[in-house]
């Protein structure tokens, strides 16, 4: 096998041979990996892609509000960079557009297969490749697979007694229904976090009334997001240097946010005591400090960022249930109290699937071992890269290598 290796890679440099590599996904991960392989000189790459475009999370998540909590200079690969960002924090749309835009600046169009998901991978030992099955029933072969198909692509709905007797409109965050008029409505919220964050504030500006089902308050610091001011855009645009130094600044700050999540931290410490003091002064019998105040060490959850929650949750057409939900009926919800609240829409806003890494793929390496299987007690892998008995398979966005403190377009970079 190791003489195979170096004869496979004398022939690649010498240009005779040149691998074929399947990418899976078309979203930061996978057109990360498609733009550098091009770069290396490698031209038999194809990208499959199950939506009808590019993007990833940031084409399935367009709900109100949607947008970065990673400042919009640094979620950016370094080799692709945007220098007229509108925002401190771009949103979904200008997010999107930036992905979109990688397609045409790096020539990727005739390496993607939009609208065919991979269904199955499998790996022959004697013929040195893998056997792709595809969704139209077809398969195809390669001699690499790089998946970026990351975490935040199958939503979590948790299964709740009752839930397919609603009478109302049922959806989670990534799968929005824009068609529902919220307006004057009374909408639940099952699972406040990152997403929730993010969207309960229009909702329950336009909702009749809004009711919040968290099991655990967040820590929330402010956002401080605005647009950049002409004067800034034209320095990011034409002072040279003046970007990366800017993106080093972000980066820098932001990875000193892992002081927080140190066990035993000081400054994570003071950031609870202070936490609490500031809450507690807005701790009221309608909205107890159970609904406010986290009870846990920062960076055990990500601290999210906001500017307009706490005003958003302390609203008097605005309720916190904390005793979580015993199920599911006709017009509402019944919390674990017994307490039933009436709602005519049920929006999850319960996360992802994070940890069921590669589902619901079937990848069989050699012997006909299943990565599932391997992955029954846990997923992990070499550097988040690799697993053994399973060649020339290779993972962006893989185990343990998200992080709740900085950019993950770095990581996949």
């Amino acid at each position: 096998m190791a003489d195979l290796a170096r004869t496979a890679r004398r022939a690649v440099e010498r240009g005779a041979w040149t691998p074929r590599v399947a990418v899976l996904g078309a979203g930061a991960a996978g057109l990360c990996t498609a733009i550098q392989l091009r770069a290396a000189g490698l031209t038999r790459i194809t990208v499959y892609e199950k939506s009808d475009g590019v993007g990833g999370t940031w084409r399935d998540n367009t709900y109100p509000g949607s947008g970065c909590d990673v400042p919009s200079h640094l979620y950016s690969f370094s080799f692709a960079s945007k220098r007229d960002w509108t925002r401190k924090f771009a949103g979904q749309e200008e997010i999107l557009g930036y992905f979109e835009s990688l397609v045409d600046r790096y020539g990727l169009a005739p390496h993607l297969r939009l609208g065919t998901e991979v269904l199955a991978a499998t790996w022959d030992d004697d013929r040195s490749c893998w056997t792709l099955v595809l969704g139209d029933g077809t398969e195809a072969e390669a001699d690499v697979v790089v998946s970026g198909l990351g975490q935040l692509n199958r939503p979590y709905v948790p299964d709740l007694p009752g839930l397919p007797d609603f009478e109302g409109p049922v959806f989670h965050s990534a799968r929005w229904r824009h068609d529902v008029d919220l307006a004057g409505k009374d909408v639940a919220v099952v699972g406040i976090g990152a997403s929730a964050i993010q969207f309960v504030p229009p909702v329950a500006a336009q909702a009749a009334r809004t009711t919040l089902f968290q099991r655990t308050a967040n820590y929330v610091a402010p956002r401080n997001d605005r647009e950049y001011r002409p004067w800034e855009q034209f320095v990011l645009r034409h002072l040279p240097g003046a970007q990366r130094a800017y993106r080093s600044w972000i980066y820098w700050k932001l990875e000193a946010r892992w002081l927080l999540m140190r066990r035993g931290s000081r400054v994570g410490a003071l950031l609870r005591r202070r936490f609490g003091a500031e809450l507690g002064k807005v701790v009221s019998e309608d909205k107890p400090a159970a609904a406010l105040v986290p009870d846990y060490a920062p960076g055990c959850r990500r601290v999210l960022i906001s500017d307009d929650w706490y005003p958003t949750v302390l609203r008097p057409d605005v309720d916190i249930v904390t005793s979580g939900v015993e199920r599911v009926v006709p017009h509402g919800v019944v919390d674990a109290d017994g307490g039933e609240h009436h709602a005519d829409v049920l929006v999850f806003g319960t996360g992802f699937r994070t940890t069921e890494f590669l589902a619901p793929l079937r990848i069989e390496g050699r012997g006909g071992v299943e990565l599932s299987a391997e992955w029954a007690d846990g997923a992990h892998a070499y550097l988040g890269l690799a697993y053994p008995g399973f060649p020339n398979l290779f993972m962006l966005y893989g185990p343990n290598t998200n992080l709740g403190h900085n950019s993950i377009l770095f990581m996949i970079e």
